[in-house]
């Protein structure tokens, strides 16, 4: 099985190749937002290859040297953390229902990974103690809360977990001696980074957490910003993060200009990412690290 999931791998792999090594050779030094400062992010992990906020996708995303994986945290009936993405199993498993219709431990013996590839039968909805203790300190962590209005107290279990496996994790902390001489070039990187559409959710995170960066991300019925809205928003957020199709070189120097920084998901393509890296955000949250 291992083979086989390999050969999956890296067909899927080739056909994007070309895309990844043209965006390399694209950067430059057009500016401080640019080239040494510029954060790639694994979508739900190498969610492009392998299936999403599984271990596998993870795993991959590391191996192929993205400076950090981005997952999903919700919370199972019996109060455990969980990743996946959807407010249900239905879309990346054979059951059916609310993921907090489930324990943790019946969302652990879920196949997460089937719908993707029979290769990935063996991978399954993670807990987040599960990445935290896998993952931290060796790989950046953006960690993003979903659907907290139905989860109360979330934000708590998120902070008591960070503060267990990761609180003020630095550049220096980081154990892949790689990825530790990129991350140093890139001025006040963090190890673990919290976002959220919901922005009374990433207050609560800031006021939990005050030395996590945490970011807001913006939904499209809420563009544009109006500048009042931006200042709010910087006042309690490092990041704030845009669908890339929203952003053009005004609002990156808006935000900018408010000593924050910007994150553009989802890019899936080499023109996209070329058109961000001309914009000088701050990274790209992509299905296709590398």
């Amino acid at each position: 099985m291992a083979s086989r999931r390999a050969s999956v791998v890296w067909r899927k792999i080739g056909l994007v190749l070309f895309i990844l090594c043209s965006a390399a050779l694209t950067m430059s030094a057009a500016g401080s937002h640019s080239a040494e400062g510029f954060l790639i992010i694994a979508h739900r992990g190498a969610s492009g290859y392998a299936p999403e906020n599984t271990m596998a996708a993870f795993e991959l995303a590391e191996r192929m040297g993205a400076d950090f994986i981005e997952f999903d945290v919700q919370m199972s009936k019996d109060g455990e953390l969980v990743v996946i993405h959807d407010v249900t199993v239905d879309r990346t498993t054979a059951f059916t229902g609310n993921v907090s219709r489930y324990t943790l431990s019946e969302l652990q013996g879920m196949d997460a990974g089937s719908y993707s590839h029979a290769d990935y039968a063996d991978e399954t909805i993670l807990s987040f103690q599960e990445v935290m203790s896998r993952f931290a300190g060796k790989i950046g962590l953006l960690i993003e809360i979903k659907e907290p209005s139905l989860y109360p107290g979330i934000e708590e279990k998120v902070a008591d977990a960070v503060r267990r496996y990761g609180q003020g994790l630095q550049v220096a902390g980081l154990r892949d001696t790689d990825r530790l001489q990129r991350m140093a070039n890139i001025e006040n990187s963090p190890a673990i980074i919290i976002q959220s559409f919901d922005r009374v959710s990433i207050r609560r995170m800031h006021a939990l957490l005050p030395e996590i960066p945490v970011a807001v991300l913006v939904h499209k019925d809420q563009h544009p910003l109006p500048a009042g809205t931006l200042d709010e928003l910087a006042s309690y957020s490092s990041y704030i993060n845009y669908s890339h199709d929203l952003l053009d070189g005004e609002l990156v120097r808006e935000i900018h200009k408010r000593n924050r920084k910007v994150m553009a998901w989802t890019v899936r393509n080499e023109r996209d990412m070329e058109r961000m890296k001309k914009l000088g955000v701050d990274g790209i949250i992509t299905d296709f690290p590398g």
